[in-house]
């Protein structure tokens, strides 16, 4: 038998603002503020830099004000 998959935070950055309240609420601290592409600076978006410590709580995507996190199931078989 095999454990059920968990779901993981897919954050769209076209809503993420780079507020940091998924940040702040994410028990295991599996989610970061990044600048995206090769910039040192810029502006930051949340991004999820451990998937195998996430324990799909939701506590994120709950918390979001821009509706920018939604929980997804991984499909079967594939690893993070």
């Amino acid at each position: 038998m095999h454990a059920p998959r968990k779901a993981l935070p897919a954050i769209n950055l076209d809503r993420c603002t780079g507020c940091g309240w998924c940040v702040a609420v994410c028990p295991p601290h599996v989610l970061s503020l990044q600048v995206q592409g090769d910039a040192r600076f810029g502006p930051k978006r949340s991004v999820l830099h451990d998937a195998p410590g996430c324990t799909g709580c939701a506590l994120c995507a709950l918390r979001c004000p821009f509706d920018a996190i939604r929980m997804v199931r991984s499909p079967a078989g594939r690893k993070h």
